[in-house]
């Protein structure tokens, strides 16, 4: 039997989602629901690593992925001088080193451009060997949801923003960290704890690129708890990354206003920074995609809530830092699809319970980082900084020789996945 199924969010978890379902079932209804009136095609560069290729791979987008990718070669620690301290090269995607570069890098808006486009073109295909008119997929953009009520047969009414009510046996909240799906389903004072901060403030925006910026990423440290990089990644503008563990209570209060008064405050706490200062509080002033917010991991104790589950970073979100954000949303996905396929449409509760218990290895994994940890990567003091310059010169040095020797590990990510037949997947015998 088909599902009748609304997936809020059309960023990376929801087509892919959508994709793996529909395979499963040609007949299931899907809807996908977007609150911005177009694909929102900002956000900076993920990494697809661990168990994400080999998924990509199964559904037969690898190949498009990688040729989207950006042409970034590494990461260079640089000091105030711009001289070289370390330098870290491309991380294998089946390997974790410690560098920023990972095999397959892309810009958020082009994986969602590939996804969105595969899915369409999926749904054509569907759709033409289909007697059913109301079976497949589609896309809703400009809306949102505002009540969600669960009936006692375990359907679910859902309000729209435009005033209608519909019924869904499935409803998928795949809308990011601060998920309102997530604050409907489970109550607002869940959904506000489950946010557990690292103590990091982040701002991301574009900058002129300058005549000779190479295609590797360059970091500093700067005392006063700061990081930042610039990314190129062959591109026509610079990537610029602010990070700060510092004048916390300041900046937390910042989110609740306009982006210029966040501008301003990210402005203060980098003014004084010994490394191109003026460059980034000239670009962050004038930059038109400048975003911000206080990096946290979402901590749930269960993903489900009746007919409503979650889904990426609304359920999970591992924090950028972590670079694993897209890999759990990618193994959400399939595995979500999955035990649906597997247990069928009456049986959804089973599925949705087998996904949170299948969900949580790959969740705790991937969420294994503690502030005090992450402090270790902000000292405080010029001495501070210079412990970790020595450091990172070392592990780099070590580092080259030590995977020179390695080039034969075996990447086992794929064997940790469970294995569904039923999704049928047109590439599934190469997993």
């Amino acid at each position: 039997m088909s599902l009748n199924v609304l997936i809020v969010g059309a960023g990376v978890c929801g087509p892919a989602f959508a994709m793996l379902l529909q395979r499963s079932n040609p007949k299931h209804k899907i809807t996908i629901l977007e609150r911005s009136p177009t694909l929102r095609m900002g956000g900076q560069q993920i990494d697809l690593k661990n168990q994400a290729p080999h998924i990509l791979r199964q559904m037969g987008l690898l190949d498009v992925i990688k040729s989207r990718c950006v042409d970034e070669t590494g990461l260079e620690m640089v000091d105030s001088n711009d001289k070289t301290i370390a330098r870290f090269g491309v991380a294998p995607a089946g390997q974790r080193r410690l560098t920023l570069t990972s095999e397959h890098e892309i810009m958020r808006g082009d994986m969602v451009q590939v996804l969105y486009d595969a899915s369409i073109k999926q749904n054509q295909d569907s759709k033409a060997n289909s007697e059913d008119p109301d079976a497949g997929l589609r896309y809703v953009f400009g809306q949102t949801i505002v009540a969600l009520d669960q009936r006692e047969n375990d359907d679910v009414d859902v309000t729209f923003s435009n005033g209608e009510t519909k019924r869904y046996d499935l409803v998928v909240g795949a809308d990011g960290q601060w998920s309102h799906t997530r604050s409907l389903a489970f109550g607002k004072e869940t959904s506000r704890t489950a946010f557990k901060s690292l103590g990091i403030h982040a701002a991301y925006f574009s900058l002129p690129k300058t005549e000779n910026e190479a295609t590797l990423a360059k970091g500093h440290l700067a005392p006063g708890r700061r990081m930042v990089f610039t990314r190129t990644s062959g591109r026509p503008v610079t990537g610029a990354l602010l990070f700060t563990m510092q004048n916390s209570a300041k900046l937390s209060s910042c989110y609740r206003e306009s982006t210029e008064k966040q501008k301003e405050a990210f402005a203060e706490a980098f003014r004084d920074i010994d490394w191109q200062a003026e460059r980034f509080i000239s670009g962050l002033k004038s930059s038109s995609d400048f975003y911000a917010h206080e990096l946290g991991q979402i901590k749930m104790e269960e993903l489900s809530s009746g007919r409503v589950v979650l889904l990426g970073d609304s359920g999970y979100c591992p924090s950028p830092f972590t670079g694993l954000g897209t890999n759990l949303c990618l193994v959400g996905s399939y595995i979500l699809a999955g035990e649906l396929a597997r247990h069928g449409s009456s049986n959804i509760s089973e599925a949705l319970h087998s996904y949170g218990d299948k969900m949580r290895p790959f969740i705790d994994e991937c969420q294994s980082i503690s502030p005090r940890t992450l402090g270790l990567f902000f000292p405080s003091s010029r001495l501070g900084i210079w412990v970790m310059h020595s450091l990172a010169w070392a592990i780099s040095s070590l580092s080259q020789r030590f995977w020179q020797r390695q080039e034969d590990l075996t990447d086992h990510h794929a064997e940790r996945l469970p294995k569904y037949p039923e999704l049928n997947l047109p590439f599934q015998s190469q997993f």
